[in-house]
């Protein structure tokens, strides 16, 4: 059982928080599925495995990013309580990016820590493949800065592109180790079931797929998907009342770093993530070497890598050899993305989030198949907004 306060930056929260139930769509192309099925097959499953009732919940957070231009559809979290009738609760759509789905789990934290709330639903969703790519990559590019970036061309394979330019000189790595991290999160993600690809590849195949943003190829770049996942959380001390297995959130933390990219003093280095994953140790008083597994944001495979190292896993310059040395892959000592991360699961970019969770709760409680890391007891997400300039990180307990 959950026992005392957590706190951070001298703000005390009340109680803990716990994942009593959780629910996920399958991810991809899901032509026959509208923005509102996706919310309430999630949804439905995650009240389902609470064993909540519909009059039990006070808030809902939905974690979306282009209901709006994508879908014509607004005041979708209003939309997805009336469906679910679990009127009256109260209903807000979280935007923070790629990070909205993080972003919303920190909302109905915050709102059950501080006592506002008692039983919440998180919902992160995305109904992406419909759109064309180039309405889809001018959209998202829209992160941009918008007079000395988005004005000119840039986009997030772009920016991409450049990061892992920077450091393959910086550090003097292999070209062929980015590609290797579509490898391993091909093979995790042919282990899940919910996976937007359920298919390995050779590393071979990665490194003759067709350049993107040099020296990124198209097996370096996570795929465009529709999806939904949920999750159901409450205080600590409630939580038996719905689960013998709950799993709780034992810190949090956000950060926030310069827009442009080319105005950070080392663009090879993520101090948005350094910052929000400080926060979120010190919430959760654990330290790196307490993490069993981790599910990173690798929109490119790049990312998974320097984030490894920011969040304090391995020196810098390191996480590329971690990757070569079978560290982070599911039988090695540090998995990272065991679900297939963005890069196989897919990246319904709402979603991403909250489907993180979803995958850390279900290995936290031993429910994850041929996928599953034996005997951990601690997992953290990194849930990356922009171009790394809107972190959130969670961590999380059985």
């Amino acid at each position: 059982m959950y026992d005392g306060y957590l706190s951070l930056l001298g703000v005390v929260f009340v109680r803990g928080i716990a994942i009593v139930g959780c629910g996920m769509t399958r991810f991809g192309q899901l032509e026959d599925k509208s923005l509102t099925d996706l919310m309430v097959e999630s949804s439905l499953m995650a009240i389902s495995d609470a064993n909540a009732s519909e009059s039990d919940f006070d808030a809902v957070y939905v974690g979306n990013m282009f209901s709006g231009e994508f879908n014509r559809m607004t005041g979708i979290a209003s939309v997805l309580v009336d469906r679910l009738n679990l009127l009256p609760a109260a209903a807000d759509k979280i935007e923070n990016g790629p990070a909205s789905g993080g972003s919303a789990i920190k909302e109905g934290f915050q709102a059950i820590a501080s006592g506002v709330s008692n039983l919440v639903l998180v919902v992160g969703v995305e109904k992406m493949t419909s759109i064309p790519n180039p309405k889809v990559s001018s959209s998202v590019a829209t992160l941009t800065h918008p007079t000395a970036e988005y004005k000119y061309g840039v986009t997030l394979p772009s920016l991409g592109g450049l990061l892992a330019q920077l450091y393959l000189k910086k550090y003097n790595v292999k070209r062929e180790l980015l590609s290797l991290v579509a490898v391993k999160n091909h093979k995790n993600g042919a282990h899940n079931p919910y996976a937007h690809f359920q298919k390995e590849i050779t590393l071979e195949k990665a490194l003759a797929s067709p350049v993107i943003a040099d020296p990124l190829r198209l097996f370096d770049v996570c795929p465009v998907s529709d999806g939904a996942a949920s999750l159901v959380l409450c205080a600590a001390d409630k939580a038996k009342e719905y689960t013998d297995t709950p799993i709780y959130i034992k810190g949090f933390g956000q950060a926030t770093d310069i827009q442009m990219v080319a105005e950070r003093e080392d663009p090879t280095v993520l101090e948005a993530l350094r910052e929000a994953a400080r926060k979120a140790y010190s919430m959760a008083k654990l330290e790196p070497q307490d993490i069993d597994f981790a599910e990173l944001h690798d929109a490119f495979t790049i990312l998974e890598i320097v984030q490894s190292e920011d969040v304090g896993f391995f020196k810098k310059g390191e996480g590329a050899k971690a990757v070569e040395e079978g560290k982070t892959w599911l039988d090695g000592e540090l998995p990272i993305n065991p679900s297939g991360g963005l890069k196989a699961r897919g990246h319904p970019l709402g979603a991403t989030g909250v489907a993180q969770a979803v995958e850390i709760t279900w290995q936290l409680r031993g429910e994850a198949g041929k996928r599953q890391v034996p005997g951990c007891e601690t997992g953290l997400s990194v849930n990356f907004g922009g171009f790394g300039n809107n972190i959130v990180v969670h961590i999380f307990q059985r």
